[in-house]
C-alpha cells in the first residue's frame, strides 16, 4: 500500500467520506468534515498511523493532501 493509499484511507475513515472523495488535490476546503475539530482528529489519526509527531505548530500547514503527503515523505517511519 502506497503512503496515498493509506492516507486516503485514513482521511475517509476520520473525516467519514467515500476514499474516491479524497484525491492528490483534495483541501480542507472540498470537505465539509474537515472542519476544526476534523482537523484536529485527522491529526491525531496520522500520528497513529505513520509514527510521527504533529507539533500544533505544524497543524495549519497540513490543510491538502499534497502538504500532508509532503510532511510524511520528509518524517515518516517508512
Amino acid at each position: 500500500m502506497t503512503i496515498f493509499e493509506q492516507l486516503q484511507e485514513v482521511m475517509a475513515t476520520t473525516l467519514n467520506v467515500a476514499p474516491q472523495k479524497i484525491t492528490d488535490s483534495t483541501t480542507d476546503e472540498d470537505l465539509p468534515s474537515w472542519d476544526s475539530l476534523g482537523h484536529v482528529n485527522l491529526m491525531l489519526a496520522l500520528e497513529q498511523t505513520f509514527g510521527v509527531y504533529l507539533d500544533v505548530e505544524d497543524f495549519p500547514t497540513l490543510n491538502s493532501v499534497q502538504a500532508i503527503m509532503a510532511y510524511l515523505k520528509d518524517h515518516a517511519d517508512n
